[in-house]
Protein backbone atom coordinates (compact mmCIF):
# COMPACT_ATOMS: atom_id res chain seq x y z
CA UNK A 1 0.00 0.00 0.00
CA UNK A 2 1.22 3.36 -0.87
CA UNK A 3 2.09 5.13 2.21
CA UNK A 4 0.75 8.71 2.32
CA UNK A 5 2.15 11.63 4.85
CA UNK A 6 0.19 14.07 6.41
CA UNK A 7 3.14 16.70 7.79
CA UNK A 8 2.29 19.10 10.37
CA UNK A 9 4.66 21.97 10.49
CA UNK A 10 5.65 21.59 14.02
CA UNK A 11 7.20 18.58 13.33
CA UNK A 12 8.72 19.07 9.60
CA UNK A 13 12.10 18.60 10.01
CA UNK A 14 11.60 15.50 10.67
CA UNK A 15 11.30 15.29 6.74
CA UNK A 16 14.24 14.42 5.69
CA UNK A 17 15.47 16.79 2.66
CA UNK A 18 16.51 14.00 0.75
CA UNK A 19 13.07 12.68 0.62
CA UNK A 20 11.70 14.03 -2.85
CA UNK A 21 7.32 12.79 -2.77
CA UNK A 22 6.08 12.76 -6.87
CA UNK A 23 3.04 14.87 -5.05
CA UNK A 24 3.30 17.50 -2.72
CA UNK A 25 0.46 19.78 -0.69
CA UNK A 26 1.18 22.70 0.88
CA UNK A 27 -2.24 24.35 2.39
CA UNK A 28 -3.12 27.65 4.22
CA UNK A 29 -0.14 29.34 3.73
CA UNK A 30 -0.01 32.38 2.93
CA UNK A 31 0.72 32.74 -0.65
CA UNK A 32 3.13 35.73 -2.53
CA UNK A 33 2.62 34.44 -6.25
CA UNK A 34 5.46 37.05 -6.89
CA UNK A 35 3.15 38.76 -10.10
CA UNK A 36 1.69 40.96 -7.29
CA UNK A 37 -1.17 39.14 -6.28
CA UNK A 38 -1.51 37.33 -3.42
CA UNK A 39 -3.86 34.33 -1.38
CA UNK A 40 -4.37 34.44 2.49
CA UNK A 41 -5.02 31.07 2.74
CA UNK A 42 -3.79 28.79 -0.03
CA UNK A 43 -3.38 25.67 -1.26
CA UNK A 44 -0.29 24.95 -3.72
CA UNK A 45 -0.01 21.55 -4.86
CA UNK A 46 3.20 20.24 -6.54
CA UNK A 47 3.52 16.96 -8.99
CA UNK A 48 6.49 16.32 -11.11
CA UNK A 49 8.95 18.94 -9.68
CA UNK A 50 6.21 21.31 -11.17
CA UNK A 51 3.06 23.89 -9.31
CA UNK A 52 0.02 21.98 -10.41
CA UNK A 53 -2.73 23.82 -8.64
CA UNK A 54 -2.85 26.87 -7.36
CA UNK A 55 -6.19 27.84 -5.17
CA UNK A 56 -7.76 29.62 -1.92
CA UNK A 57 -7.98 26.62 0.48
CA UNK A 58 -10.66 28.18 2.15
CA UNK A 59 -13.11 27.58 -0.66
CA UNK A 60 -11.42 23.88 -2.11
CA UNK A 61 -11.66 20.93 -0.86
CA UNK A 62 -9.25 18.10 -1.91
CA UNK A 63 -9.22 14.55 -1.42
CA UNK A 64 -5.89 13.00 0.98
CA UNK A 65 -5.11 10.36 -0.77
CA UNK A 66 -4.57 11.87 -3.86
CA UNK A 67 -1.00 13.57 -2.24
CA UNK A 68 1.90 11.70 -0.84
CA UNK A 69 2.94 14.72 1.51
CA UNK A 70 0.77 17.07 3.26
CA UNK A 71 2.26 19.93 4.67
CA UNK A 72 0.06 22.43 7.29
CA UNK A 73 1.49 26.23 6.68
CA UNK A 74 -0.86 27.98 8.89
CA UNK A 75 0.02 31.42 9.83
CA UNK A 76 3.56 31.27 7.52
CA UNK A 77 4.14 32.27 4.11
CA UNK A 78 5.42 31.32 0.92
CA UNK A 79 7.72 33.20 -1.63
CA UNK A 80 8.95 32.30 -4.87
CA UNK A 81 12.55 31.34 -4.57
CA UNK A 82 14.92 34.79 -4.44
CA UNK A 83 17.68 35.53 -7.24
CA UNK A 84 20.87 36.99 -6.14
CA UNK A 85 21.45 38.87 -9.79
CA UNK A 86 25.01 39.91 -11.09
CA UNK A 87 26.63 37.64 -8.03
CA UNK A 88 30.55 36.20 -7.77
CA UNK A 89 28.46 33.37 -5.56
CA UNK A 90 29.98 30.07 -6.21
CA UNK A 91 33.28 31.56 -7.69
CA UNK A 92 34.89 32.54 -4.87
CA UNK A 93 35.22 31.21 -1.29
CA UNK A 94 37.34 33.73 0.69
CA UNK A 95 37.55 37.00 -0.61
CA UNK A 96 40.98 38.02 0.81
CA UNK A 97 42.26 34.61 -0.31
CA UNK A 98 43.14 34.09 -3.77
CA UNK A 99 42.93 30.76 -4.44
CA UNK A 100 39.59 30.93 -3.69
CA UNK A 101 38.51 33.51 -6.07
CA UNK A 102 37.54 32.20 -9.86
CA UNK A 103 35.68 35.27 -11.13
CA UNK A 104 38.66 37.84 -12.81
CA UNK A 105 40.61 36.47 -15.98
CA UNK A 106 43.80 37.54 -17.25
CA UNK A 107 43.07 39.78 -20.01
CA UNK A 108 41.10 43.23 -21.07
CA UNK A 109 38.03 40.45 -23.66
CA UNK A 110 36.71 37.87 -22.26
CA UNK A 111 33.44 36.91 -23.17
CA UNK A 112 34.63 33.21 -24.48
CA UNK A 113 35.36 32.58 -20.42
CA UNK A 114 32.44 31.02 -18.61
CA UNK A 115 31.32 30.66 -15.24
CA UNK A 116 29.00 28.12 -15.54
CA UNK A 117 32.13 25.58 -15.58
CA UNK A 118 33.95 27.14 -12.68
CA UNK A 119 30.50 27.48 -10.08
CA UNK A 120 31.37 25.63 -6.74
CA UNK A 121 28.43 23.58 -5.39
CA UNK A 122 29.97 23.04 -2.63
CA UNK A 123 30.42 26.11 -1.54
CA UNK A 124 29.69 26.53 2.62
CA UNK A 125 28.51 30.51 1.30
CA UNK A 126 26.13 29.09 -0.64
CA UNK A 127 24.37 27.42 2.32
CA UNK A 128 24.25 30.25 4.38
CA UNK A 129 22.62 32.30 2.03
CA UNK A 130 19.95 30.12 0.63
CA UNK A 131 18.53 30.04 4.30
CA UNK A 132 17.00 33.58 3.39
CA UNK A 133 15.41 32.17 0.47
CA UNK A 134 18.20 33.02 -1.86
CA UNK A 135 17.46 29.82 -4.37
CA UNK A 136 19.85 30.87 -7.69
CA UNK A 137 22.12 33.13 -8.52
CA UNK A 138 23.45 34.55 -11.72
CA UNK A 139 27.20 33.74 -11.80
CA UNK A 140 28.94 36.55 -12.91
CA UNK A 141 32.42 37.04 -14.10
CA UNK A 142 34.78 40.66 -13.15
CA UNK A 143 37.29 42.34 -14.99
CA UNK A 144 38.69 43.59 -17.94
CA UNK A 145 36.75 45.84 -20.92
CA UNK A 146 34.36 42.84 -21.21
CA UNK A 147 34.62 40.17 -18.40
CA UNK A 148 32.98 36.84 -19.38
CA UNK A 149 30.16 35.10 -19.58
CA UNK A 150 28.04 34.67 -16.56
CA UNK A 151 25.06 31.59 -16.31
CA UNK A 152 22.25 31.50 -13.61
CA UNK A 153 22.56 28.40 -10.97
CA UNK A 154 20.82 27.10 -8.18
CA UNK A 155 21.59 26.36 -5.08
CA UNK A 156 21.97 23.03 -4.85
CA UNK A 157 23.13 20.10 -6.88
CA UNK A 158 25.78 17.59 -7.80
CA UNK A 159 27.92 19.66 -9.80
CA UNK A 160 27.74 22.60 -11.78
CA UNK A 161 25.83 20.80 -14.59
CA UNK A 162 23.04 19.70 -12.16
CA UNK A 163 22.91 23.06 -10.79
CA UNK A 164 22.43 25.24 -14.06
CA UNK A 165 19.44 27.03 -14.96
CA UNK A 166 20.48 28.85 -17.69
CA UNK A 167 23.76 28.50 -19.14
CA UNK A 168 25.34 31.53 -20.87
CA UNK A 169 22.59 33.93 -20.36
CA UNK A 170 25.04 36.96 -21.46
CA UNK A 171 28.30 38.69 -21.82
CA UNK A 172 29.16 41.66 -19.21
CA UNK A 173 30.88 44.89 -20.49
CA UNK A 174 32.23 47.10 -18.07
CA UNK A 175 31.63 50.71 -19.54
CA UNK A 176 34.50 53.10 -19.11
CA UNK A 177 33.99 56.06 -16.20
CA UNK A 178 33.01 58.97 -18.12
CA UNK A 179 34.55 60.80 -14.74
CA UNK A 180 37.27 60.17 -12.16
CA UNK A 181 37.87 60.84 -8.08
CA UNK A 182 34.76 59.05 -6.96
CA UNK A 183 36.43 56.21 -4.56
CA UNK A 184 38.37 59.68 -3.45
CA UNK A 185 36.09 61.52 -0.58
CA UNK A 186 36.09 65.06 -0.06
CA UNK A 187 37.41 65.66 -3.84
CA UNK A 188 35.19 66.99 -6.73
CA UNK A 189 34.68 64.84 -9.62
CA UNK A 190 36.49 65.67 -12.65
CA UNK A 191 35.79 65.03 -16.50
CA UNK A 192 37.96 61.64 -17.44
CA UNK A 193 40.01 62.92 -20.72
CA UNK A 194 40.19 59.06 -21.91
CA UNK A 195 36.64 58.64 -21.96
CA UNK A 196 36.05 58.89 -25.46
CA UNK A 197 39.06 56.84 -26.47
CA UNK A 198 38.16 54.41 -23.76
CA UNK A 199 34.34 53.64 -25.46
CA UNK A 200 35.95 53.73 -28.76
CA UNK A 201 38.20 50.63 -27.85
CA UNK A 202 34.10 49.03 -27.33
CA UNK A 203 32.62 50.11 -30.11
CA UNK A 204 35.18 49.04 -32.01
CA UNK A 205 35.22 45.42 -30.36
CA UNK A 206 31.91 45.12 -31.27
CA UNK A 207 32.19 46.45 -34.77
CA UNK A 208 34.77 43.39 -35.64
CA UNK A 209 32.18 40.99 -33.29
CA UNK A 210 29.15 41.68 -35.56
CA UNK A 211 31.16 41.58 -39.04
CA UNK A 212 32.12 38.05 -37.92
CA UNK A 213 29.07 37.02 -36.74
CA UNK A 214 28.17 37.19 -40.61
CA UNK A 215 29.91 33.93 -40.84
CA UNK A 216 32.35 33.11 -43.72
CA UNK A 217 35.17 33.67 -41.75
CA UNK A 218 38.82 31.85 -42.89
CA UNK A 219 39.92 31.16 -38.88
CA UNK A 220 37.94 30.47 -35.95
CA UNK A 221 38.07 33.06 -32.86
CA UNK A 222 36.74 31.95 -29.31
CA UNK A 223 36.32 35.27 -28.40
CA UNK A 224 34.29 36.57 -31.42
CA UNK A 225 32.15 32.97 -31.66
CA UNK A 226 30.75 33.85 -27.82
CA UNK A 227 29.74 36.97 -29.10
CA UNK A 228 28.01 35.86 -32.13
CA UNK A 229 24.57 35.03 -29.98
CA UNK A 230 24.46 39.06 -28.83
CA UNK A 231 23.66 39.59 -32.29
CA UNK A 232 21.49 36.93 -33.04
CA UNK A 233 19.24 37.81 -30.18
CA UNK A 234 19.37 34.91 -28.20
CA UNK A 235 22.24 36.51 -25.53
CA UNK A 236 22.07 39.57 -23.61
CA UNK A 237 24.61 41.91 -22.94
CA UNK A 238 24.67 43.47 -19.58
CA UNK A 239 26.63 46.97 -19.54
CA UNK A 240 28.07 47.77 -16.28
CA UNK A 241 27.54 51.74 -15.80
CA UNK A 242 26.46 54.39 -13.13
CA UNK A 243 26.91 57.95 -14.45
CA UNK A 244 24.28 60.15 -16.47
CA UNK A 245 26.76 60.04 -19.20
CA UNK A 246 27.26 56.66 -19.57
CA UNK A 247 23.57 55.37 -19.23
CA UNK A 248 22.79 58.06 -22.01
CA UNK A 249 25.89 56.28 -24.67
CA UNK A 250 24.60 53.03 -23.53
CA UNK A 251 21.48 53.44 -24.90
CA UNK A 252 22.72 55.19 -28.23
CA UNK A 253 25.20 51.90 -28.24
CA UNK A 254 22.51 49.94 -27.88
CA UNK A 255 20.44 51.53 -30.60
CA UNK A 256 23.35 51.27 -32.89
CA UNK A 257 24.37 47.68 -32.73
CA UNK A 258 20.36 46.95 -32.45
CA UNK A 259 20.79 44.96 -29.51
CA UNK A 260 17.74 42.47 -28.57
CA UNK A 261 18.56 42.33 -24.90
CA UNK A 262 20.57 45.18 -23.76
CA UNK A 263 20.97 45.56 -19.52
CA UNK A 264 22.67 48.31 -17.00
CA UNK A 265 24.05 46.59 -14.56
CA UNK A 266 24.49 49.42 -11.90
CA UNK A 267 22.11 52.54 -12.88
CA UNK A 268 22.84 54.73 -10.20
CA UNK A 269 21.47 57.64 -12.12
CA UNK A 270 19.27 55.55 -14.02
CA UNK A 271 16.28 57.46 -11.89
CA UNK A 272 17.36 60.50 -14.07
CA UNK A 273 16.27 58.91 -17.56
CA UNK A 274 12.92 56.51 -16.19
CA UNK A 275 11.40 58.15 -19.72
CA UNK A 276 14.59 57.38 -22.02
CA UNK A 277 15.42 53.95 -20.82
CA UNK A 278 11.15 52.96 -20.40
CA UNK A 279 10.59 54.10 -24.20
CA UNK A 280 14.46 52.36 -24.83
CA UNK A 281 13.41 48.90 -23.23
CA UNK A 282 16.49 49.10 -21.51
CA UNK A 283 15.80 47.15 -17.45
CA UNK A 284 18.12 47.73 -14.64
CA UNK A 285 19.74 45.81 -12.28
CA UNK A 286 20.04 48.09 -9.70
CA UNK A 287 22.76 48.10 -6.99
CA UNK A 288 22.43 48.22 -3.39
CA UNK A 289 20.33 49.78 -1.46
CA UNK A 290 22.19 49.62 1.27
CA UNK A 291 25.13 52.10 0.73
CA UNK A 292 26.00 55.81 0.40
CA UNK A 293 24.96 58.03 -1.66
CA UNK A 294 27.09 58.55 -4.49
CA UNK A 295 27.55 62.01 -5.02
CA UNK A 296 28.06 64.50 -2.16
CA UNK A 297 24.89 66.58 -3.34
CA UNK A 298 22.52 63.73 -3.09
CA UNK A 299 20.05 63.06 -0.52
CA UNK A 300 20.86 60.61 2.38
CA UNK A 301 18.35 58.76 1.18
CA UNK A 302 18.56 58.53 -2.05
CA UNK A 303 20.08 54.76 -2.57
CA UNK A 304 16.98 53.53 -0.82
CA UNK A 305 14.31 55.72 -3.06
CA UNK A 306 15.52 54.63 -6.22
CA UNK A 307 14.12 51.54 -6.74
CA UNK A 308 10.52 53.09 -5.92
CA UNK A 309 11.48 56.44 -8.23
CA UNK A 310 12.31 53.43 -11.17
CA UNK A 311 8.81 51.78 -10.46
CA UNK A 312 7.01 55.04 -10.59
CA UNK A 313 8.85 55.58 -13.80
CA UNK A 314 7.80 52.10 -15.16
CA UNK A 315 11.61 50.70 -15.79
CA UNK A 316 11.83 47.08 -15.47
CA UNK A 317 14.35 46.75 -13.05
CA UNK A 318 15.45 43.97 -10.25
CA UNK A 319 17.88 44.49 -7.39
CA UNK A 320 21.56 42.98 -7.43
CA UNK A 321 24.20 43.01 -4.83
CA UNK A 322 27.53 43.90 -6.21
CA UNK A 323 30.16 45.16 -4.35
CA UNK A 324 32.43 44.62 -1.10
CA UNK A 325 31.82 40.87 0.53
CA UNK A 326 29.24 40.70 -1.76
CA UNK A 327 28.86 36.52 -2.19
CA UNK A 328 28.54 36.78 1.34
CA UNK A 329 26.29 39.52 1.22
CA UNK A 330 24.05 38.21 -0.65
CA UNK A 331 21.99 36.72 2.28
CA UNK A 332 20.72 40.11 3.09
CA UNK A 333 19.05 41.03 -0.56
CA UNK A 334 15.76 40.33 0.92
CA UNK A 335 16.46 42.70 3.61
CA UNK A 336 17.51 45.33 0.86
CA UNK A 337 14.18 44.65 -0.69
CA UNK A 338 12.73 45.31 2.21
CA UNK A 339 14.23 48.85 2.56
CA UNK A 340 13.35 49.46 -0.38
CA UNK A 341 9.36 49.05 0.59
CA UNK A 342 10.28 51.03 3.45
CA UNK A 343 10.89 54.25 1.33
CA UNK A 344 8.29 53.85 -1.77
CA UNK A 345 7.67 49.87 -3.24
CA UNK A 346 4.51 47.95 -2.12
CA UNK A 347 5.75 45.12 -0.37
CA UNK A 348 4.48 43.11 -3.41
CA UNK A 349 6.47 44.89 -5.54
CA UNK A 350 9.73 44.79 -3.29
CA UNK A 351 8.70 40.59 -3.69
CA UNK A 352 8.79 40.98 -7.49
CA UNK A 353 12.39 43.01 -7.58
CA UNK A 354 14.04 40.10 -6.37
CA UNK A 355 11.97 37.18 -8.27
CA UNK A 356 9.79 37.59 -10.76
CA UNK A 357 11.62 41.43 -12.26
CA UNK A 358 15.14 39.40 -12.24
CA UNK A 359 13.78 36.34 -14.03
CA UNK A 360 12.52 38.72 -16.55
CA UNK A 361 15.90 40.58 -17.46
CA UNK A 362 17.77 37.06 -16.90
CA UNK A 363 14.98 35.65 -19.96
CA UNK A 364 13.58 32.59 -17.39
CA UNK A 365 10.30 33.40 -16.01
CA UNK A 366 8.60 31.64 -18.64
CA UNK A 367 9.85 28.96 -15.34
CA UNK A 368 10.84 30.92 -12.21
CA UNK A 369 10.20 34.07 -10.36
CA UNK A 370 6.38 32.89 -9.84
CA UNK A 371 4.36 30.21 -8.37
CA UNK A 372 1.72 29.70 -10.92
CA UNK A 373 0.72 26.35 -12.11
CA UNK A 374 2.84 24.92 -14.86
CA UNK A 375 5.93 26.56 -13.49
CA UNK A 376 8.96 24.99 -11.64
CA UNK A 377 8.30 24.47 -7.94
CA UNK A 378 11.41 26.43 -6.49
CA UNK A 379 9.77 28.41 -3.44
CA UNK A 380 10.35 28.65 0.45
CA UNK A 381 8.41 29.09 3.72
CA UNK A 382 9.40 31.56 5.75
CA UNK A 383 8.06 32.32 9.68
CA UNK A 384 6.79 35.43 8.61
CA UNK A 385 7.78 38.45 6.42
CA UNK A 386 11.26 37.41 4.86
CA UNK A 387 11.62 41.33 4.07
CA UNK A 388 12.22 41.70 7.46
CA UNK A 389 15.36 40.23 9.10
CA UNK A 390 13.41 39.92 12.26
CA UNK A 391 10.85 37.36 10.85
CA UNK A 392 12.95 35.81 8.02
CA UNK A 393 12.99 32.44 9.57
CA UNK A 394 13.24 30.01 6.61
CA UNK A 395 11.92 26.44 7.55
CA UNK A 396 10.96 24.91 3.86
CA UNK A 397 12.49 25.26 0.15
CA UNK A 398 12.32 23.33 -2.85
CA UNK A 399 14.09 23.83 -5.76
CA UNK A 400 12.63 22.36 -8.86
CA UNK A 401 10.79 20.36 -6.69
CA UNK A 402 13.39 18.54 -4.28
CA UNK A 403 13.90 19.62 -0.48
CA UNK A 404 16.52 20.97 0.36
CA UNK A 405 18.92 21.09 3.36
CA UNK A 406 18.77 24.40 5.46
CA UNK A 407 21.44 23.34 7.65
CA UNK A 408 24.66 25.23 7.00
CA UNK A 409 28.16 25.93 9.15
CA UNK A 410 27.20 28.47 10.46
CA UNK A 411 23.70 26.73 12.37
CA UNK A 412 26.25 24.23 12.77
CA UNK A 413 28.34 26.20 15.04
CA UNK A 414 25.36 28.25 16.80
CA UNK A 415 24.20 24.26 18.02
CA UNK A 416 27.59 23.46 19.26
CA UNK A 417 28.27 26.39 21.57
CA UNK A 418 24.35 26.51 22.69
CA UNK A 419 24.94 22.89 23.87
CA UNK A 420 28.15 24.01 25.39
CA UNK A 421 27.21 27.01 27.62
CA UNK A 422 24.07 25.23 28.84
CA UNK A 423 25.71 22.59 30.44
Amino acid sequence: MKLKLIVLFSVLTTLSFSQNPKSILLLNGYLHIGNGDVIESALVGIRDNKIDVVLNSLATSYKKEEWDTIIDLEGKHIYPGFIAPNSTLGLTEIDAVRATRDFNEVGAFNPHVRTQIAYNVESKVISTVRTNGVLFAQATPRGGEISGTSSVMAMDGWNWEDATILADDGIHVNWPSSAVNYSEPGKDLTKNDGYVAAKKVIYDFFELSKVYAKGENDKIDIRLEAMIDCFKGNKRVYLHADDLQQLNDIIDFAKHFELNFPVIVGGYDSYLITRLLKDAKIPVMLGRTHSLPRNEEDPVDLPYRIPALLQEGGVLFCLQNEGDMEAMNARNLPFQAGTAMAYGLTEEQAIQSISLNACKIMGIDNEYGTLEVGKSATLFVSEGNAMDMRTNQVTLALIRGQFMSLDNSQKELYSKYQKKYKK
